[in-house]
């Protein structure tokens, strides 16, 4: 919030001088200052800086060399555990207190807040290098007169600077003028949006009079008045006052930092916006923290243990009240009490004693653990060349590293339709001209059209374009007027710009695939669209070029849904051409539209059925004195600073009606390799899958009554929908509602545009709406806008309390990705914002099936497994203490040894529970692909939740229980083979932490070369050290710091050891492994089913040579070329369950080998 309030910029008020203004504190100077409007003057650097603007210079760091550590460690103890932890170890150095050295907890503290402090300043000094890199940059300022040549950190407010081609644009510049004619300007903006093809910026005719001449662009004192600082890239207010004349700026003609210009020698620019204020800055704030569900569930995990933690201290301070009162007069002859001690006293003392014995309850490593585990995790993603696209050399990408494990919990997934299903690569493939349909790929006998239309007799048609149909061909060059409006219109009506480096080799810049298609399309048929300028396009008409006067551009966004341009023809007359969404446009049409209207829906729903994106044209000739009226107006509305864009929407709804009907486009956009597969692959894994599309819905149907459509589904549903209501959270604080799901016979799907949903999201029908579509298999919603997309995916959190996934490739689903639990990009060929904005990143579609059932599956049977056997470590190490406190008289004398408490987390079960973590298959990747309903579990947390937490603490109950009566009893009154006494406290320590030990690193879930090289590792670093620390070298040199001299050595020899050392382990593992067993065979889950099915069968195989070559028995060569020797026989128990629609393994098994054959 700071940072924020750092990079606000301050308007001076003339009741406060600006210096005075300066020394103010940020945060305080922002009580009482806010900039409303920005006024700039050109060439006057001491009027600029009494504003107090923001200077060039950027900073994204955190911390210097000075505030490092402080903020740091803030920042570090305000998490819980660390805090928690410091305050043990201050309780540890009050000797009345502590039982235990400070060193057992100092040392996992400090490397706990050292580890992190190492990554956070790694990641500062890159962004320090970023800065310095990009402050340091040079550009040419104009200074009194001269060009000299600055650094960016030096460019100041109100300055004229000189960008060359390649350069990077240093501020938010105003245009003032350029080397290319026009004052044209080509910018490549990939830095801001991911797009890399050119967009077209043009400075005013007044600057760009200018030119380069240093003399006029020194003289040049114009005042910008513009909107405050801001974020949005695609929008800009101000006016420009020059020589007693104001002038609209708007986008167009603002260069942003971080565009690149191209193509374009040099230009000229005044900077408005410099440093933090750029929109570039404005839009690299923090975005969304999003935590996974198990991060929620620990975090009441880690709670409950703290109460868990202090329920226990308060039993064993009551006992040792108890014991002082009934006992300890006993021991006072020969260790007496302290002056003032009384059992009160004592027992209170006991209390904070066992809070720092039992510490290890509280799991301080527990978050850097699984910090570690999901950083690994994201590199196998990263590294995945199965998910790498070679054609684009674009590999899967894991943007964050904190959700690895919800990957293999999605419930639902949102799915933009182009781009992210299809390849967005557009064709023009079919037409209706004034109610003929063109593009038909079948003759009159049913045969597919293969010969493509020959365009040879057009120099200037593009020879990749392919189409079928002749008659289209034929109608334009007979002359017939709607065909020949329709692709004059086609070559008017866009925002495409052209590159010609060779005579005749047209290139065209496109905003969008689908604008370059139909301008190509309009190319092939005759109408070539060859050149602009700001007041002209130049086409070429059947071989003649024709220049049409450019009048105004009604410019496309996702509210208008439609563009128009309004030019004059060479003949003077005055046209608009209109060209957008079909609801849009036929809501402006003349009544005398009506028969071909029906005509062309009629095409149009049939374009939709096959697949196509649809577009409908529209004309209207304009009137000479209704413009000139219209023209004025416009203008002033372009200059006003307030209400701009509600007046120019009042004077383009005002123009744009009573059109006449052209005709319709429609454009393909094929699937994507794999899209079928994959959508049929989730689907399995009882993954639902909503597709949220801009385009047009096929004619299934228009709207759709929901409480209709839900009695005709389930006649016998309340009326009101089942919402389970609960709490959750951090104190139960938060509230949750669940709509429950309902049975419903057959399969049915909902359709819905995005006017329908507008009702359909509101308050009294949000619910219905939600009802309605979970009993449906498919939900296609249609024509949505980017805001209704992300309002569906928090429809669906928050009431289905299920994990979501969204995932898109363009700027409209920004949205809908920040919305969504898991946001993931698809880079195609609509720029890398969807990607900039996403959890995950890769190129196609069918790699979202590879991301889910294998690495997402992997990571949180992973992550509960960790989870389980670290939960399950600390609690049966923290039991055993608990018990010992009832042989000790409460003294709060610890079972082990200081060295083991230490390094218990640090060394000896750190390495294997990462392993667990980070390499742990159940099933490789195949039959991850071969069974996707191993997915489900995830789905309805089966591995790991508040009643597998309650399990593990019962199983650390039992084994410690075991590991401390066992060792007890075993070694109590025993002598050794000499005679001597063995039971003392050091012997028994010994003892107990090496059962503990041996036990924790046998129970593992699987034997694997990779588990057993950790596990045995383990435990030879343990003996390795334990016999190095209890040495008589390390006693001699460090007497009080290794007491336990001679230990091991007098121990470890005696056979009866290492038979309680086996007994332990064998009472602490075998009841565990039968109880697994029992459960496998009575309830097994999903994952046993397949593992048993995986398992190879065992076949005995005879030594004895058979002498005859045709061995076997009679009937087999009938069952051979039967193929009934292909089908396997089913599986037993995989019955069909409520969480299953049906037994699809053995089904689709031998699907898959027939496919394969």
């Amino acid at each position: 919030m700071h940072s924020k309030l750092l990079s606000t910029e301050i308007k001076i008020s003339i009741c406060f001088p600006a210096a005075a203004v300066k020394h103010l504190n940020p945060i305080v100077a922002l009580m009482f200052f806010s900039e409303e409007e920005r006024y700039v003057r050109a060439n006057d650097r001491p009027s600029n800086l009494s504003y107090n603007y923001a200077n060039n210079a950027i900073r994204t760091s955190k911390y210097n060399i000075f505030t490092f550590l402080p903020l740091n460690l803030f920042e570090q103890f305000r998490r819980l555990a660390n805090a928690y932890f410091l305050f043990l170890l201050v309780l540890q150095l009050i000797p009345q207190v502590s039982s235990l050295s400070w060193f057992t907890t100092a040392l996992p503290l400090i490397l706990v807040l050292s580890m992190t402090a190492v990554k956070d300043a790694n990641d500062d000094i890159n962004r320090h290098k970023s800065d310095r890199q990009v402050n340091n940059r040079m550009v040419n300022i104009l200074i009194d007169g001269v060009l000299k040549n600055e650094k960016w950190m030096n460019v100041q407010v109100g300055d004229i600077i000189k960008l060359e081609s390649n350069q990077f644009v240093t501020a938010d510049l105003l245009l003032l003028s350029s080397s290319e004619p026009l004052n044209l300007v080509y910018v490549e903006t990939a830095e801001l949006d991911g797009e890399t093809n050119l967009k077209v910026k043009q400075a005013l005719t007044p600057t760009g009079e200018m030119g380069d001449s240093i003399e006029a662009l020194s003289a040049f004192k114009g005042e910008v008045r513009c909107e405050p600082p801001n974020n949005r890239l695609d929008k800009f207010k101000g006016t420009l006052t020059m020589n007693g004349q104001n002038y609209g700026l708007d986008n167009d003609k603002i260069l942003l930092r971080g565009c690149t210009l191209r193509n374009t020698e040099w230009c000229f620019g005044l900077v408005i916006f410099g440093g933090p204020d750029t929109k570039l800055m404005q839009n690299s704030g923090k975005t969304k923290f999003k935590r996974t569900s198990i991060d929620h569930l620990m975090n009441v995990l880690v709670l409950c243990i703290f109460g868990f933690l202090f329920t226990l201290c308060f039993i064993l301070a009551i006992g040792n009240a108890i014991w002082e009162v009934k006992e300890g007069s006993v021991f006072t002859v020969f260790l007496p009490r302290e002056p003032g001690v009384n059992a009160g006293l004592s027992s209170f003392l006991s209390f904070w004693s066992y809070v720092i014995v039992l510490n290890a309850v509280v799991p301080i490593s527990l978050y850097v653990s699984v910090e570690v585990i999901r950083l690994g995790n994201s590199f196998f993603i990263n590294w995945d060349r199965k998910m790498y696209y070679p054609k684009n050399d674009t590999p899967a990408q894991a943007r964050t590293t904190t959700l690895n494990e919800e990957l293999g919990q999605i419930k639902y997934i949102f799915s933009d339709k182009t781009g992210t299903l299809t390849q967005n690569i557009m064709t023009f493939n079919k037409c209706s001209i004034n109610g003929k349909n063109y593009g038909e790929l079948y003759d009159f006998s049913g045969q597919r059209k293969t010969q493509k239309v020959d365009f040879s007799w057009n120099k200037l048609a593009d020879p990749k374009f392919d189409f079928h149909d002749y008659s289209l061909l034929e109608t334009v060059r007979e002359g017939n007027p709607e065909a020949q409006a329709f692709f004059r219109l086609l070559a008017l009506c866009h925002t495409v710009m052209p590159e010609e480096k060779k005579e005749g080799e047209l290139n065209y810049q496109a905003q969008s695939p689908d604008e370059g298609s139909l301008v190509t399309a309009a190319r092939n048929f005759g109408f070539v669209f060859r050149s602009r300028t700001p007041e002209t396009i130049t086409i070429m008409e059947m071989g003649e070029k024709v220049t049409y006067e450019l009048l105004a551009v009604l410019d496309f966004n996702n509210v208008r849904k439609r563009m128009s341009v309004i030019v004059r023809s060479p003949d003077g007359k005055m046209t608009l051409y209109c060209k957008g969404a079909d609801t849009i446009i036929y809501e402006r049409l003349d009544h005398s539209c009506k028969k071909l209207m029906k005509v062309t829906t009629g095409h149009l729903n049939e374009y939709a059925g096959d697949g196509l994106r649809t577009l409908v044209l529209a004309y209207k000739h304009l009137k000479e004195n209704y413009m000139e009226e219209w023209t004025q107006r416009h203008h002033e509305a372009s200059t006003a600073l307030d209400g701009r864009e509600e007046r120019l929407d009042e004077l383009y709804e005002e123009i744009e009606k009573d059109m006449i009907l052209l005709g319709a486009t429609a454009v393909e956009d094929k699937l994507q390799d794999g899209v079928p597969q994959t959508i049929e692959q989730l689907a399995k894994a009882d993954i639902k899958i909503w597709v949220l599309t801009g385009d047009k819905q096929g004619r299934s149907c228009y709207i759709l009554g929901l409480l209709y459509a839900r009695r005709k589904m389930c006649p016998g549903s309340a009326e009101e929908p089942s919402v389970a209501k609960a709490r959750a959270g951090l104190f139960w604080l938060q509230k949750t509602e669940t709509v429950q799901d309902e049975q419903v016979e057959g399969d049915y799907a909902l359709i819905i545009n995005g006017h329908s949903l507008a009702f359909a999201l509101e308050k009294d029908l949000e619910l219905e709406l939600l009802r309605t579509a979970c009993m449906c298999q498919t939900v296609i919603c249609c024509r949505v806008t980017p805001l209704q997309k992300a309002q569906v995916v928090e429809l669906v959190k928050k009431y289905k309390q299920a994990i979501t996934l969204a995932i898109g490739d363009g700027a409209n689903d920004v949205s809908m990705i920040k919305a969504a639990h898991i946001g993931v990009g698809i880079s195609g060929q609509e720029g890398m914002q969807a990607v900039l904005s996403s959890d995950f990143s890769f190129a196609q579609f069918r790699y979202l099936q590879r991301l889910l059932l294998v690495h997402g599956r992997w990571s949180y049977l992973r992550m509960c497994k960790f989870l389980q056997y670290f939960f399950y470590k600390n609690f049966t190490f923290t039991f055993v203490h608990f018990w010992y406190a009832f042989f000790c008289g409460f003294s709060a004398q610890t079972v082990y040894d200081e060295w083991f408490i230490t390094l218990y987390n640090l060394v000896y079960t750190s390495l294997p529970i990462l392993s667990l973590g980070l390499f742990d298959q159940d099933v490789n990747d195949r039959w991850s692909f071969e069974y996707p309903q191993l997915y489900s579990p995830g789905q309805l947390n089966m591995y790991f939740s508040k009643k597998a937490f309650v399990h593990c603490m019962l199983h650390s109950c039992y084994c410690s229980l075991v590991l401390f009566f066992i060792p007890w009893g075993a070694i109590h009154d025993t002598v050794r083979d000499d005679g001597r006494d063995l039971a003392d406290y050091q012997s028994f320590a010994l003892l107990a932490q090496t059962c503990l030990l041996v036990v924790l690193c046998i129970d593992t879930y699987s034997w694997t070369t990779v588990n057993q090289f950790f596990v045995w590792g383990s435990l030879a670093a343990y003996f390795a050290i334990t016999f190095t620390m209890y040495s008589s070298g390390m006693f001699l040199i460090f007497t009080s710091i290794f007491p336990f001299v001679g230990t091991v050595r007098n121990s470890l020899n005696q056979p009866n050891v290492w038979l309680t050392i086996f007994l332990a382990s064998l009472l602490c593992v075998l009841p565990v492994v039968a109880l697994r067993f029992i459960l496998i065979q009575i309830r097994p889950t999903i994952n046993d089913k397949v593992k048993k099915h995986l398992r190879p069968n065992i076949v005995r195989v005879s030594t004895r040579r058979s002498g005859y070559a045709f061995s076997h028995s009679q009937g087999y060569g009938a069952l051979v070329t039967s193929e009934r020797f292909l089908f396997k026989r089913p599986m037993k128990g995989l019955k069909k369950t409520k969480n299953f629609k049906a037994n699809l393994l053995s089904i689709h098994f031998h699907q898959l080998v027939l496919s394969l054959l």
